[in-house]
């Protein structure tokens, strides 16, 4: 900052050659929860576009004050540029890939969006009724289950015909999609590996073990007023 400061009394930023000195810009923050499927893609897209953000692990049962003050809803991931708030992570995603996608996740047939919607609404839905079961007394659980089946029974079919959900290359869908179905897997895992769905099984397990997904699931400790900040992308 001192020399910020003395440099401006004797030029003009335009004047100061590229590579001798420039101001740096603060970074965007990103505010996670490791296990959230939602925050999750976030991450996963911002870690392929190569942007850089300052990670703020939250705890969501003691929620801090400045998380708050950025997210209405109270809920992760939340992503303050400095110059707007992005609270939705589909939105996240397509902030981060629309700055640089070298992966082409982008480039996607439009069922792909077609996809990522049916899996935000009705799977979605399903799948916090059969894993919170008990915060629904008024549904059965069983059925809830068998209609986030039907979604996967599908992706399982696309998957028999190519190794992923639009082709044979991953998409945003594919990235967008699997956290939320390992999220249901883990609802139980031996029920889930006995239905029958061997290439859905198999997709995920190449997520589950590729380094999209280590490079993501790095556990932090929660972010306090203060602390170093947190490098992520």
């Amino acid at each position: 900052m001192v020399e910020y400061i003395v440099l401006k009394s004797y030029f003009r930023l335009d004047d100061i050659p590229a590579g001798v000195f420039r101001p740096m810009q603060p970074l965007p923050i990103l505010w996670s929860f490791r296990r959230c499927p939602y925050a999750m893609r976030a991450r996963l897209a911002i870690r392929a576009s190569g942007q850089k953000v300052a990670l703020r692990e939250i705890l969501l049962r003691a929620k801090p004050a400045p998380f708050l003050a950025r997210s209405s809803k109270g809920t992760v991931p939340v992503l303050d540029t400095g110059n707007q708030v992005i609270a939705e992570s589909r939105d996240i995603m397509l902030w981060a890939l629309s700055r640089n996608d070298p992966k082409g996740w982008l480039d996607m047939p439009d069922n792909g969006h077609s996809l990522i919607d049916q899996c935000d609404g009705p799977f979605k839905r399903a799948l916090d009724h059969t894993k919170y079961a008990v915060r629904f007394p008024d549904l059965d659980p069983e059925t809830e289950r068998a209609r986030a089946m039907d979604f996967l029974r599908d992706l399982n079919k696309r998957l028999t015909a190519t190794r992923h959900l639009t082709g044979p290359r991953a998409t945003l869908a594919d990235m967008a999609i699997l956290p939320f179905v390992r999220q249901f897997a883990n609802i139980d895992r031996a029920w889930f590996a006995a239905q029958s769905l061997d290439p859905l099984n198999r997709w995920l397990d190449d997520f589950l073990h590729s380094d999209d997904f280590e490079g993501v699931m790095t556990k932090y400790s929660p972010w306090q007023v203060g602390q170093d900040q947190v490098l992520f992308g």
